[in-house]
């Protein structure tokens, strides 16, 4: 049993490694290729470069419930502004990917139900709703833009050009990820409708000429459609024992 989990440890590593190579190769390359149309970007980000950064988080993603998690979310943090000030872009890039991922880990370290996590599915679409369309995301996007790239996470296409997923979405997403790994959900179908929903929105934006489209009703909804049966069974058991519960008799 032993020699078998060591085993399997190996060779996520191996693969972590793996495509971890890939993606920065590809970020090393693509400022330094010809650009391409609009839409062959918007397609190339939306099924390949966003998928493939987070590959990696599904790849880490046994690191979920570590302790240590909340003191590499100071580091990172701190290394992704001591990065950006340096100019070492592609460096800063990745530790905020990582600041967020981790901090979304940490974050799930808090919730003790799994209905809290789907209590946190219905609520944060209404925020950031809000958030990008009359709050503090527009201000930021429509007047601050520079600030935005600043703290957002890039993820480049040919010719230097790149489609921006803020901290709080890579938050969630690794947040519902890690849920569905600690609750026995479908994590693999977890990845997959959360990752390819974020690529939707690229395309929605892009169709409709949206300067900011809010990204975490779709991060949502990816969750609770991948998971819909599994979720409502496990939250039915605790409302029918306490209808059944001596005290509501």
């Amino acid at each position: 049993m032993g020699i078998a989990a060591s085993l399997l440890a190996c060779r996520r590593v191996t693969a972590f490694v793996a495509v971890a190579a890939a993606v920065c190769a590809w970020f090393l390359t693509a400022p330094h290729l010809a650009r391409i149309g609009l839409w062959p970007a918007i397609v190339l980000v939306s099924v390949a470069i966003i998928p493939g950064t987070l590959l990696l988080v599904l790849v880490a993603l046994p690191l979920w419930d570590r302790r240590w998690l909340f003191i590499a979310v100071a580091v990172l943090a701190l290394a992704a502004f001591l990065l950006t000030i340096a100019d070492l872009g592609l460096a800063a890039n990745f530790a905020k990917l990582w600041a967020a991922v981790f901090a979304g880990w940490a974050f799930l370290r808090l919730f003790e139900r799994l209905s809290w996590v789907v209590l946190v599915a219905f609520v944060i679409p209404l925020v950031d709703i809000i958030s990008v369309w009359k709050g503090p995301t527009h201000s930021i996007t429509q007047h601050h833009f520079g600030v935005y790239t600043a703290v957002a996470i890039a993820f480049l296409v040919p010719g230097g050009g790149a489609a921006y997923l803020g901290p709080p979405d890579i938050l969630f997403y690794a947040l519902f990820l890690a849920a569905a790994a600690h609750w026995n959900l479908r994590v693999g179908w977890t990845w997959l409708a959360t990752t390819f929903m974020y690529g939707f929105t690229v395309i929605i934006a892009t169709a409709f000429e949206v300067g900011g489209l809010p990204a975490l009703p779709f991060l949502s909804f990816g969750f609770l459609a991948a998971n819909a049966d599994l979720l409502w069974r496990a939250m039915r058991p605790s409302a029918d024992s306490s209808e059944s519960s001596p005290a509501s008799s």
